[in-house]
């Protein structure tokens, strides 16, 4: 018999956390998050919950937790795309129709009390974060802060009637030993109309992060599904990320001394997560640093370039300077992730750079 009800207390919670690492126990793709990282995320202290209701759901077949999803309102979205649409996350079910069905009712019910009109995802809360089932590259795990899932999520998705809304794309290429000209080229041309790029201050990481939200909020906000991010959530990230950071992998274009664009990729602590099972302690910290100088790969998270200096050649100084950084480093591969499917200039700068699409993630949609 499969049930699903409502996470109402700290022991549903706990299952709800800890489900994932029975599902993929034996996968050898998964990456498991650190348990606590999860706590802090599904806590009050989220400043995601101070714009959106969250309803979490587990389901159990014979009394045994068997699947898990999150019914999201985001009511930031709704607020700025004027659209009634509730979003599903944190999707996981083992391979039975019925777990998978009894969440999507369960959420759908909960979304319709709502008001909403439409269900999407997964998102994981927002599209600010991990969003999309992979639908293609199940060959290889993720990179950090990518989703990863089972073949056959997309087919218990699509059998209770979801559509596609919008495929994203991952590229991933070999860094280089010298970068192509054309881009060498372009970038000599940006310079010498008064462009520069630097890399970020540590030391003044709170002003820098200031110059981060202005170019993300404004670079970003033609883009399918994009939401400003408050001040407050602009803050969380900043936390949890900052001990991630590489000063020479996050960079900021200016002109005439005032913000043009930003860039920031990050080492691919994937590598490491694998290693830890979900846990800092006790030996954990000690993988974590020993295998922190392993990392091989990054991740290009962020690249944007304000509207009215697009065109300029500033994306490809950008990448020239992330290049060197990347080869001074002794980098061995980047993942370019996400992208829209319809971002028709970020394709053709990935693909002049050499990169490869290997890996696709698809969001879906229903009416309700």
């Amino acid at each position: 018999m499969v049930t699903a009800e409502r996470v109402e207390d700290g022991k549903d919670l706990k299952d709800f956390i800890n489900l994932p690492f029975k599902l993929y126990e034996n996968d050898p793709y998964w990456v498991p998050p650190l348990i606590s990282d999860q706590k802090a995320l599904f806590s009050r202290k989220n400043p995601f919950f101070e714009h959106a209701e969250v309803a979490f759901f587990i389901a159990k077949k014979n009394g045994i937790p068997a699947g898990r999803i999150a019914a999201i309102v985001n009511y930031k979205h709704i607020e700025f795309h004027n659209e009634k649409v509730g979003f599903f996350g944190f999707f996981e079910t083992i391979h039975d129709n019925t777990v998978a069905k009894a969440l999507f009712d369960k959420t759908k019910e909960w979304l319709k009390d709502k008001g909403m009109e439409i269900m999407r995802g997964p998102m994981n809360f927002s599209i600010n974060e991990e969003c999309g089932f992979l639908i293609e590259g199940f060959d290889t795990s993720p990179f950090l802060m990518m989703p990863y899932n089972p073949p056959y999520y997309p087919e218990r998705v699509e059998g209770y009637g979801l559509k596609k809304a919008k495929d994203l794309f991952a590229y991933i290429i070999n860094v280089p030993e010298n970068m192509e000209p054309r881009v060498s080229r372009i970038a000599d041309m940006a310079r010498s109309h008064g462009a520069m790029v630097r890399k970020i201050d540590m030391k003044r990481f709170d002003d820098e992060i200031e110059t981060f939200k202005h170019v993300y909020n404004s670079a970003w906000e033609k883009n399918w599904g994009f939401i400003p991010m408050t001040e407050k959530e602009i803050e969380w990230m900043a936390k949890r990320l900052k001990q991630l950071i590489v000063p020479e992998l996050a960079l900021i274009a200016e002109i005439e001394g005032k913000p043009a664009g930003f860039f920031l990729a990050i080492p691919d602590y994937n590598q490491v997560l694998k290693r830890l099972s979900g846990h800092l302690f006790p030996t954990g910290i000690l993988k974590l640093l020993w295998y922190s100088r392993k990392i091989t790969d990054i991740r290009v998270l962020i690249m944007g370039v304000l509207k009215e200096h697009r065109r300029k050649g500033i994306d490809a100084l950008i990448y020239h300077e992330a290049w060197k950084a990347a080869r001074n480093r002794e980098y061995k591969r980047a993942e370019f992730s996400w992208v829209l499917e319809d971002n028709v200039l970020v394709h053709r700068v990935a693909k002049m750079l050499g990169a490869r699409l290997y890996k696709k993630y698809r969001i879906y949609e229903i009416r309700i």
